[in-house]
């Protein structure tokens, strides 16, 4: 999403799914998977109906809201830049 839609997305902890600050809202070709570690975050922060893009992989057209950005945010910064790997290793998927 930085890369490529040049969208000013928050990612406070690098993309290691530690915190939910780089959340997004599927708007049509949501996985039916996630990663151990999002659903973790996402349940520990009582979050619905939100992802965390540090967490999804891009395999397939998709279309997402990005719902945490750095435009208005008062962060000093978006983070630490993401790896191209999903972080933490090791991945281990369940279902939604």
């Amino acid at each position: 999403m930085e890369d490529e839609a040049k969208i000013d997305q928050l990612h406070a902890c690098g993309g290691n799914a530690a915190v939910p600050t780089c959340r997004v809202e599927f708007i049509a070709g949501e996985p039916p998977r996630m990663t151990a570690a999002e659903k973790s975050v996402l349940a520990a922060r009582g979050l619905a109906g939100v992802r965390l893009s540090c967490q999804i992989v891009c395999d397939h057209d998709m279309a997402v809201r990005a719902i945490s950005r750095f435009a208005g945010s008062g962060r000093v910064d978006v983070g630490g830049r993401p790896l191209d790997e999903i972080q933490p290793q090791p991945v281990v998927w369940v279902d939604k």
